[in-house]
């Protein structure tokens, strides 16, 4: 098939089964225009839905086989072709055609016998609306692509700055950078299995589990303000030293409202930092800490890193101690069940417990990484 030159003139594709109507048109036009003659519907559609598209078709509508309202519809329906504006060319001058046409998408019509000046004023108005039409459109996507790539640029930005944020704790803390992946994605399935349950539904969007596995990360920033002879102590520790290292969520709380209140705005998945770090030492049956609350008085994000957090520092090796085997911290896990843990989320850990497995495994802490801890909290400790 013969490629359509576009490049230096606007482009207009006449339609028409009558030689002498193609005959007469393409002497109209061309002197100003880049013209293109079909004579059916078919051989119409094969060169609108070229690479070189015309800017404009003017198009017949007694034709035989597909006739022109056939051709404007089907190119009305490609989303490659339903840009291109089309003028009706025709004999036909009832309401009833004109109303039809305009409805199919036509811009406008023409009747024969053609008025050569009316041809090219309407002709050259339609290229005008379709070149303003076509820069609005280029705008619109070039503004929406900035907006994403922003939007993108945005996201990697947080990510980074809770990520580096989570990694300080980390260099301070018997845990490597990977219990903050595995808590995550703990966190996620969990929040995934429970987001149609009647009690959760409202709580567990598709964004909110978005912004939880963001916000996942920070669950233990507070740590940085703990003393090293605490927070590195290997064994259990005295009443005054409890007390010292439960104060971990109130300091990780405050340090996250305090950047946001240097930010001056409110940030949704702060929000959901905040309550994680503040609330997730509290238990199901009030016995935790910091606020003593119990129940669904615990934000739903703080209740479900609960879970992830307890069972990943059951599973977890540790410079100073071996860890534990799956099978025993789910055991621990569902004999927490309405004391420690909300029950529905404990039936959901349960029915997930191969895939809390297969994240240990996939994040699991290799020798180096363990090696690389304890030098490193040696040069912390001296």
């Amino acid at each position: 098939m013969e490629s359509l030159d576009f490049t230096q003139k606007p482009a207009i594709l006449v339609v028409d089964d009558t030689p002498d109507n193609l005959t007469l048109m393409s002497g109209l036009l061309k002197q100003t225009y880049s013209v293109k003659l079909a004579t059916n519907g078919e051989k119409a559609l094969q060169l609108a839905g070229a690479a070189n598209k015309p800017d404009l078709i003017i198009l017949d509508i007694m034709m035989p086989g597909m006739s022109g309202f056939e051709v404007c519809e089907r190119l009305k329906s490609d989303a490659s072709t339903r840009d291109i504006p089309v003028i009706f060319l025709t004999a036909m001058t009832s309401t009833e055609d004109e109303r039809k046409g305009l409805e199919l998408g036509a811009v406008d019509f023409i009747t024969k016998p053609v008025n050569p000046p009316i041809v090219m004023a309407r002709v050259a108005t339609h290229l005008q609306v379709k070149a303003a039409a076509d820069f609005l459109r280029d705008k619109n996507e070039y503004l929406d692509s900035e907006v994403q790539r922003r939007g993108r640029e945005l996201a990697a930005i947080q990510d980074v700055t809770i990520l580096a944020m989570a990694s300080l704790a980390e260099t301070r803390d018997n845990d490597t950078g990977n219990h903050i992946r595995r808590t995550q994605h703990y966190l996620r399935l969990l929040a995934n299995q429970l987001r149609h349950h009647p009690r959760f539904q409202r709580s567990l969007d598709e964004r909110t589990i978005d912004m939880l596995f963001k916000s996942a990360p920070l669950h233990d920033i507070g740590k940085v303000g703990i003393p090293d002879r605490i927070l590195l102590k290997p064994g259990r520790f005295e009443p005054h030293e409890f007390e010292i290292m439960k104060t971990h969520c109130k300091l990780g709380r405050d340090a996250i409202q305090h950047a946001e209140d240097q930010l001056g705005v409110e940030v949704e998945f702060l929000r959901y930092a905040k309550e994680i770090a503040y609330f997730h030492q509290e238990k199901w049956d009030g016995s935790g800490y910091p606020e003593g609350i119990a129940g669904d008085l615990i934000p739903v994000s703080a209740r479900l890193m609960a879970i992830a957090d307890v069972y990943d520092a059951l599973i977890s090796r540790r410079v100073y101690k071996e860890g534990m085997p799956h099978e025993k911290a789910v055991a621990i896990i569902a004999e927490g069940r309405g004391t420690h843990f909300d029950p529905d989320m404990v039936d959901a850990f349960l029915a997930l417990a191969e895939n809390f497995r297969e994240v240990a495994l996939r994040y699991a802490d290799s020798n180096e990484e363990l090696a690389q801890k304890a030098e490193a909290l040696k040069v912390i400790t001296g």
